[in-house]
């Protein structure tokens, strides 16, 4: 297989329903295949960050709750034009967010819109950030266990859990296209950083995974919070999940941090780091057939720099 070489970029993607949305310094392009196989595209400017939100471990939650926000939008979109259905915003509105459009105007919407987004996406980071946790309590109140063996027990659940929930999502059919889609976004952006042009033919022969992938971030949010969560009580059951959740912000400032790191360096240590992310995206990241790479393709296309230079990550 074709290795990229050294030329990291900072364009990335995410995986829709049957389409694929690129973000680049400037633009942010969704391209979704619609029914009568044509290709719509969509463009935005790209969000700015600016003071706080650009300092080291901020910056990750920062990015983490933005890549929510935009990717519960762009879902939405591709969800609506993949039916062949004329893309509306408040389509999928409730009538508490429609009417505090009316009454308070479009900001104050997008507000709400975006809240809903975080909470979701929270939502399932908490499952498998607390329910570990009280599975382990509930363990001990019938069995006696020390300090280690719950801590231990913990982080195998914790991982247990989150593998068993990508190994059912990816047998769904809906989801293992996206998966799918998800793998043409990957080997476009291994075309672009290996210099090659934007062919589907080209593109068909890169890998598949990529070491700054969303799933390797999240890999990584799970095994910094096994070692920084294994430091606290367990003098009680609901102290430990709320210092958990205290905590989140900071694994998350830090697992981004090792994401960058990693995405910058191909150093032994680094290549270490990324590897358990390298696995899991086995069970989120499959091959595309033409079609998708054709999608990446015009999602990429329009957010690319003019200057390679403007783009490294």
């Amino acid at each position: 297989m074709k290795k990229p070489e050294c030329f990291k970029t900072s364009v990335g993607g995410q995986a829709l329903m049957e389409g694929i949305m690129m973000r680049g310094p400037e633009q942010i392009c969704c391209a979704v295949r619609k029914p009568d196989g044509t290709i719509e595209t969509k463009l935005e400017p790209t969000p700015k960050h600016k003071g706080l939100a650009r300092l080291p471990l901020i910056r990750g939650v920062v990015s983490m709750a933005e890549s929510l926000v935009l990717g519960y939008r762009y879902i939405l979109y591709s969800a609506q034009v993949s039916m062949g259905e004329e893309y509306d915003e408040t389509a999928d509105e409730s009538a508490f967010e429609k009417w505090v459009g009316e009454r308070f105007g479009k900001k104050a919407e997008d507000l709400i819109l975006a809240a809903a987004a975080v909470i979701g996406g929270l939502g399932a980071v908490l499952i498998f950030t607390v329910l570990p946790t009280l599975l382990v309590g509930g363990v001990g109140s019938f069995i006696e266990l020390g300090r280690w063996p719950r801590v231990i027990l913990e982080a195998l659940l914790k991982v247990g859990i989150f593998l068993g929930y990508m190994v059912l999502i990816s047998r769904m059919k809906e989801i293992h296209r996206v998966f799918e889609y998800h793998g043409a976004e990957h080997k476009t952006i291994a075309c672009y950083e290996a210099g090659e042009e934007l062919t589907v033919e080209n593109i068909r022969k890169y890998t598949r995974f990529h070491p700054r992938c969303g799933t390797s971030f999240l890999i990584l949010i799970l095994i910094v919070s096994v070692f920084l969560y294994s430091v606290l009580p367990w003098s009680s059951v609901g102290l430990r999940v709320l210092f958990k959740l205290l905590l989140l912000p900071v694994v998350m400032g830090i697992s981004y941090e090792l994401l960058k790191w990693c995405g910058r360096t191909d150093s032994f240590l680094s290549m270490l780091v990324r590897q358990p992310g390298l696995w899991v995206q086995r069970l989120t990241v499959f091959e595309p057939d033409d079609s998708m790479i054709e999608v990446a393709i015009a999602a990429v296309t329009p957010v690319l720099p003019e200057n390679r230079e403007d783009g490294r990550w």
